[in-house]
């Protein structure tokens, strides 16, 4: 068959291949001629998939139209000065993994990746992982692509339509205040370790001050105002500046740590105590509680003592106003909500002093 007769034109920019009895697109942009197998016989349905492909080309750089996905994962790294050291290295990690395994990758431009594409490499090399792991490879993948549609490269993304795994919730070993008081006494108890003292207030402040390890492990006498009774630190993972009180639980170790210490000494030597205090709940008998626990712990005593969670947000650096604390420590609310309630009774207590009294 002739060539001129395998092909009959239906509109602008709009031909129908007679042997099959497909539509394809044919459209001009700044001079450079674009095709598109449109995948239908349906006129109607042709003419909506041409006006789809003549929008994504005005939404796009017709001069980026060969850029692969390699190359986009390649830009995707230079956004990462702001992270942590540990969140830069998983990501990279998740990087060199696409470029191993994705058919392509460094060849076949970005925009013939269909959302089919990325389900079927997230089924194949994630689908057996955990929620967490396979959400950290989402987001790469999902930041990466936004990244190519904000700089015009395509014009939607492939993997926008694929949704985040719901993680299961784990069980958080947290002690009590009197087995955290066990621990630092044990720790501290142990005269052949040099540096078992060190260690035992690195734990004693973990848990009288609700840091993190990370926070904790880069304080310098410069970070502590004893006058003004206030600690400044920043979230270690946001970079987040943040002020902690000096709560009177904290003031006699505080003090201690500071005495005789330069404007830049450290407090501690080390940024961790994760061994004391793993072999101390061992030698004690305990679960195996961690930095985070001690956290965890500071911050449930907090809610059972009455204090807002708003300002319990505060203090861990948080800027959600409490919804993360709300969330995850629901479990302590409820009973200490219901012991709040019985105070709301007819009769007055005695150590409550009426507003009325005080104004006066």
């Amino acid at each position: 068959m002739p060539y001129k007769t395998q092909w009959t034109k239906s509109g602008i920019g709009l031909y129908r291949y007679n042997p099959s009895g497909q539509y394809h697109a044919r459209v001009r942009v700044a001079g450079r001629l674009y095709r598109r197998a449109l995948g239908t016989g349906d006129y109607q349905l042709a003419r909506r998939k041409l006006s789809d492909f003549k929008r994504d080309l005005g939404r796009t750089d017709a001069r980026a139209g060969k850029t692969t996905f390699g190359a986009v994962l390649d830009k995707y790294t230079q956004t990462f000065g702001g992270l942590s050291a540990s969140s830069q290295k998983d990501k990279r990690a998740i990087i060199r993994k696409l470029r191993s395994t994705w058919l392509g990758i460094d060849a076949l431009p970005l925009r013939v990746i269909k959302p089919s594409d990325c389900a079927a490499w997230l089924s194949r090399h994630c689908g057996e992982k955990g929620a967490s792991y396979y959400n950290s490879v989402l987001t790469v993948i999902r930041n990466a692509l936004e990244l190519a549609v904000r700089d015009r490269i395509i014009a939607d993304s492939p993997a926008a339509h694929l949704k985040y795994r719901k993680r299961n919730k784990p069980i958080r070993l947290t002690p009590t205040f009197e087995q955290f008081q066990q621990i630092v006494a044990d720790i501290r108890g142990q005269r052949l370790n040099r540096e078992a003292k060190q260690s035992a207030d690195f734990v004693e402040f973990l848990g009288l001050a609700g840091l993190g390890q990370a926070e904790v492990g880069t304080l310098t006498r410069a970070d502590v105002d004893l006058e003004a009774e206030r600690i400044i630190t920043y979230r270690h993972k946001t970079r987040q500046g943040f002020a902690v009180p000096i709560f009177p639980q904290l003031r006699a170790l505080v003090e201690k740590l500071c005495k005789g210490k330069a404007h830049d000494d450290r407090l501690f030597k080390h940024n961790d105590a994760a061994k004391a205090l793993a072999n101390s709940c061992k030698r004690l008998g305990l679960p195996p509680f961690s930095h985070r626990s001690l956290r965890r712990m500071f911050i449930t005593r907090a809610i059972e003592k009455g204090v807002d969670v708003k300002v319990i947000a505060e203090w861990q650096g948080h800027r959600d106003g409490g919804k993360l604390i709300l969330a995850t420590y629901s479990h302590v609310r409820r009973p200490h909500s219901h012991r709040m309630a019985q105070l709301m009774s007819t009769d007055e207590l005695k150590n409550v002093i009426p507003i009325s009294a005080v104004r006066a």
